[in-house]
């Protein structure tokens, strides 16, 4: 592909993984707007690809999905190799992936923990939550690491313990909508523990015993978010940490609106509004405390 050429694509490329994240991670494309520009551009040309994988997972029959997913697992091959690709999205992946040194095992443990969601339904304990937690979300926080920036080694097991406080956040988020598609995140062992059973989630019933779950597993993502804290300031850019601390604010209010919503995650999806986003990046500005 001639320079101009594929200039061209890597311009389109760009624009549809905008797109596609614009569409699917509000949160995450409201927070980007702090990037510098070719940090967000890269940052939307992971998330695309990410969100592709994860679309593929969820809707579809089983059989589709693995072809799908395989699918996908192919053109990572493919854009890690030296192929000349077709696809504008793939070609953006290439070049965000070979600009900011992401290895592939990231991607590839990415990806098998979206076929756990093919494989399993249900989570024993806490020790297999975190594995699917780590594959899905920790190695996302170490792609994203890549492309921020960091010295510092230390930097990785904090920037895994964001991706774990998120996913845990999206779990309590996402209690009914998981279970029409036949998941339970929540550990088994720990629903036992608090009298809890399935029952509580079939016929939606909020009481005692299911709001003092809620509470723990409330309790255990703050404990994530508190300790990803200390990794934040390792992060080169100084952009790039307001967009962390954003992105790590804005989530934890998640948690904040559950509680609002009485544990009712039933009928109410928890969510930050837009004025409430605009008054956590203004109060982290105003401190300046991504500095």
């Amino acid at each position: 592909m001639d320079q101009p050429s594929k200039s061209a694509s890597l311009q389109k490329g760009f624009k549809e993984a905008e797109k596609i994240t614009k569409k699917y991670a509000k949160t995450f494309y409201f927070a980007s707007r702090f990037l510098p520009k070719d940090k967000r551009y890269a940052s939307y040309a992971i998330y695309a690809i990410c969100r592709i994988s994860d679309n593929s997972v969820d809707n579809h029959s089983n059989l589709l999905n693995t072809a799908a997913l395989n699918k996908i697992a192919q053109d990572i091959q493919l854009a890690y190799s030296n192929s000349n690709l077709s696809e504008d999205l793939l070609l953006v992946f290439r070049e965000t992936a070979n600009n900011y040194k992401i290895p592939k095992e990231y991607f590839d443990e990415l990806l098998s923990g979206m076929k756990l969601d093919l494989e399993k339904n249900r989570y024993r304990n806490f020790e297999e939550l975190y594995n699917y937690c780590y594959k899905v979300a920790g190695v996302v926080g170490l792609i994203m690491l890549r492309i921020f920036g960091y010295a510092n080694p230390e930097a990785e097991k904090y920037s895994v313990k964001l991706g774990i406080a998120m996913q845990l956040t999206n779990i309590l988020r996402d209690i009914n909508e998981d279970f029409l598609r036949g998941r339970i995140y929540l550990p088994v062992e720990e629903m036992a523990k608090f009298n809890v059973n399935e029952n509580h989630i079939t016929k939606q019933t909020i009481d005692n015993n299911l709001i003092n779950l809620i509470k723990f597993q409330i309790e255990r993502a703050r404990e994530y978010y508190t300790d990803a804290e200390l990794g934040i300031k390792m992060i080169d850019d100084t952009a790039c940490r307001l967009v962390v601390y954003v992105m790590k604010d804005i989530y934890a209010g998640i948690l904040t609106s559950i509680e609002k919503n009485k544990y009712d995650v039933f009928s109410r999806r928890a969510q930050v509004s837009l004025a409430r986003k605009m008054l956590i990046s203004s109060g982290i500005i105003l401190k300046r405390k991504y500095l």
